[in-house]
């Protein structure tokens, strides 16, 4: 299992180091350093997708008096040391974020820079974005960042020689999904793999049900602080139809003791043990790393089953839409960094991104997109975060992240069977919201 592909989920998991990193740690030395010198500091999650980010570093200094540099913090350090530095001198100028939760608290103590003069200025900087992605960074109705790297929805994958064996289409509504799963178990396989023992693929089950029965809004006022949203009948809805799932055997008797983190759930899929898999768009790289030949031959993929009867639109979207550049207020080179965010949607951005397998959301990807290494892979997901009216930002980075480990608790218990209705409902109530 490579480090690149499990980075997106390990960080947005909140997952970190008990080491105890200096300020020295980030890339150049300087540990953002935007107060002790004459540059921009330019602070990113450290991995493989550092070489496109560094060569548009490399560009905007061809040009700029004010030269950028980019400080990197490896990959599971990144959210503590990014909480450690974010309020000191050694702050950047520029951070790299998962919008959402994952920003709030920086706003509410004004230290982010609103960037509507920005736009003001330069239209294009919101208007070269799918607006869907564009929104998940917009707090308290201002935009607070802007996107970068890729997109990463959720999407329903499958073993296409398991279906057919079963007699098995991809479900398009969610009665066609159970009655798969029925067909998967007579076949002798897990219908659906779940890496439960990571707690976060199962977060998925239920942020796209709860949008697919209640839309958008209610999760919205939940994660706005309107505790009593929990409580309603959409809710219970929601939750009767998970327990339902899980109560009919859709994911065995053993998803807590199988991880998607260690290659578990991906190996169950791969070798025809389980007919699907809901995961991140990151999954296709995965299976491709780890099994090859299966990605090439035997795996699909499709949108998460529609509810009938429900409010959300069937084309919502949930999962991780970008990540984004956030600004400093204190950040003493405004016009230089303006400058520099104009090349989140540069050409010379959206072809370096997907030649290493990001799939960029600006308005300008999909003349490039036959250049990436899986064109009708990404294709598919262009075109269905495009057309997406809303795009769910996944639940534990629309929280705050010292919400997420009570949350995960919650979320685990409750599938277990460990915790009922009521008992979620509550736990949720009592998350954190700022």
């Amino acid at each position: 299992m490579t480090t690149r592909a499990l980075m997106p989920r390990l960080v947005a998991t909140g997952a970190t180091l008990a080491l105890a990193l200096s300020l020295s740690a980030c890339g150049d030395g300087n540990g953002g350093g935007s107060s002790d010198d004459d540059r921009i500091h330019v602070l990113v999650y450290g991995d493989a997708t550092n070489k496109v980010e560094q060569q548009i570093v490399d560009t905007f200094n061809k040009t700029s008096d004010v030269k950028a540099v980019l400080d990197t913090i490896p990959g599971a350090d990144y959210q503590k040391k990014l909480q450690t530095i974010i309020s000191t001198p050694q702050a950047p100028d520029i951070f790299y974020n998962w919008g959402g939760g994952s920003i709030k608290p920086f706003v509410k103590a004004d230290l982010l820079m609103p960037l509507d003069d920005f736009i003001k200025k330069d239209p294009d900087l919101e208007k070269k974005f799918l607006q869907p992605v564009w929104e998940n960074a917009v707090v308290d109705g201002k935009p607070y960042g802007v996107p970068m790297r890729g997109t990463q929805p959720v999407l329903l994958f499958h073993n296409k020689n398991v279906l057919d064996k079963a007699g098995v289409q991809p479900p398009k509504t969610w009665d066609e999904l159970l009655d798969a799963v029925g067909k998967l178990k007579d076949a002798g396989v897990t219908p659906i793999a779940l890496g439960g023992g990571d707690v976060w693929p199962t977060q998925m089950w239920f942020q796209y049900l709860y949008d697919r029965i209640a839309g958008p809004e209610l999760f919205a006022k939940a994660v706005g602080g309107d505790k009593s949203a929990w409580e309603s009948a959409d809710s219970k809805k929601a939750l009767d139809m998970i327990k339902q799932l899980v109560d009919s055997g859709a994911f065995g008797k053993n998803y807590d003791s199988v991880k998607y983190t260690n290659g578990g759930s991906v190996q169950l899929v791969a070798s025809g043990k389980a007919g699907f898999e809901l995961m991140g768009s990151w999954y296709f790289s995965q299976q491709l790393t780890d099994h090859k030949d299966f990605a090439e031959k035997g795996l699909g993929y499709s949108t998460f089953p529609t509810v009938q009867g429900g409010k959300g639109d069937p084309a919502n979207v949930a999962g991780n839409p970008n990540n984004y550049y956030s600004v400093m207020k204190k950040t003493k080179h405004p016009e230089a960094v303006a400058e520099f965010l104009k090349l989140m949607y540069s050409d010379e951005f959206v072809k370096a991104q997907l030649e290493i397998g990001n799939l960029p959301t600006t308005t300008n990807t999909n003349q490039f997109i036959d250049t990436s290494g899986t064109p009708e892979y990404s294709h598919f997901q262009y075109d269905l975060v495009s057309d997406a009216p809303h795009f769910q930002l996944s639940w534990d980075q629309a929280y705050p992240q010292k919400a997420s480990s009570d949350m995960y608790k919650a979320i685990q218990q409750f599938f277990s069977g460990t915790l009922d209705t009521d008992g979620f409902i509550k736990a949720m109530q009592a998350l954190p919201t700022e």
